[in-house]
């Protein structure tokens, strides 16, 4: 289990070793063909920022030797703000006293027909953590219903039991995003004071069950303005390599999600520029040149329509962040609000616009389409 080599490190000495890099380990990491974990310390470091057009060169170059000019787009598809957790930065919590919506499976049919239409074959499903009334019956009819119409279904919704996730797996589930939020797990409890998501070794270990259950792509990530940035981000590092090692079949994504307006938000702890999370983008390229890195519309425009050319793979696209927000019920709460509020069309003119070809599969089969043709 991961928890065992978390314990090994304290949170307060990686900050310190992260700020005690110096410009000679930063030009050090940047100069190896393949960089460890101390070098992705240098690469998020205080003392990378004078080396960021030099990394973001770097990273423009590998990523496009391993993806191509491409960028792959999704939709998120909301199914339900029903949530039984208390999570002090989200507008779905359950001491929240709004409207909950769960779709039907006309409904969620509904949806998939607008987003099926505006040109998306790879969706990710979201809910609320509320097992009652979206546990692993409800998502198992919502992929029977979606699997017919999508390439590639994923999901991000509360942590399941690894036979589970073979069930889910079984009828044509593609990935999952877990996302631990912060890996500090003194403060963790402040964000989570009530409801199953409060157990913080429960979530921490979702990853080992979703690679025992042969999951095929895991996605993974913190909420950016919860606690320390590069504390935070060393600790996915270390996550992530531990799981490459463990089910080195599977297929690894990484999210950089920053707090957002949403209904009874809290404030970020921790503010990140745009420049430090272009650096934060880089580095993990750099560490990891086969990870997906992704972009939701939580971005501005200007931010979104740079990035793609800096490390980026995946994109979200015309999002709406409340069940039934395409077609069947437009005003019911957004989780977040989102910052790219541009429609899918103008997404992917913008992508073209750069030289880059709009993905709307997975790069698996996007590869096989190459070859084949």
């Amino acid at each position: 289990m991961f928890k065992q080599k978390l314990d090994r490190h304290n949170w307060e000495e990686v900050i310190a070793g992260i700020n005690a890099k110096t410009a000679h380990d930063v030009d050090r990491a940047l100069n190896k063909p393949k960089r460890d974990l101390e070098d992705f310390k240098a690469m998020i470091s205080p003392a990378a920022a004078p080396y960021l057009e030099r990394m973001a060169q770097m990273s423009h170059r590998a990523t496009q030797k391993r993806f191509g000019k491409t960028i792959q787009l999704y939709a998120p598809l909301y199914l339900s703000n029903e949530c039984q957790n208390i999570c002090t930065y989200c507008g779905f919590s359950l001491d929240n006293k709004i409207k909950r919506k769960t779709l039907s499976g006309a409904e969620i049919l509904q949806e998939a027909e607008y987003l099926k239409k505006e040109g998306f074959d790879h969706i990710l499903l979201v809910t609320g953590e509320a097992s009652k009334t979206v546990g692993v019956d409800y998502l198992k009819n919502a992929i029977k219903i979606l699997r017919p119409h999508f390439a590639n279904i994923s999901i991000e919704v509360q942590p399941l039991e690894e036979h589970e996730y073979k069930e889910l797996a079984d009828e044509g589930l593609y990935a999952v995003l877990v996302y631990q939020e912060t890996y500090h797990e003194d403060n963790y409890k402040t964000y989570h004071p009530k409801g199953r998501k409060s157990n913080f070794e429960y979530r921490l270990d979702t990853p080992d069950r979703l690679g025992r259950a042969g999951i095929h792509k895991i996605g993974l990530g913190v909420l950016i303005g919860l606690e320390d940035w590069r504390a935070d981000n060393f600790f996915t590092a270390l996550h992530v390599s531990y799981l490459e090692k463990h089910f080195w079949q599977t297929k690894y994504s990484i999210s950089f999600p920053r707090l957002r307006p949403a209904e009874g938000l809290i404030e970020p702890k921790v503010a990140i520029s745009d420049k430090e999370l272009v650096q934060l983008i880089c580095a993990w390229r750099l560490f990891n040149e086969e990870i997906e890195l992704s972009i939701s519309t939580r971005e501005n425009e200007l931010f979104r329509n740079h990035v793609i050319k800096l490390g980026a793979t995946t994109m979200s696209a015309g999002s709406k962040t409340n069940p039934g927000g395409y077609s069947v019920e437009p005003e019911s709460l957004e989780q977040f609000e989102i910052d790219d509020s541009r429609t899918v069309a103008e997404v992917k003119g913008m992508i073209e616009k750069s030289g880059y070809k709009p993905i709307w599969k997975d790069w698996e089969q996007f590869a096989e389409v190459n070859t084949k043709s």
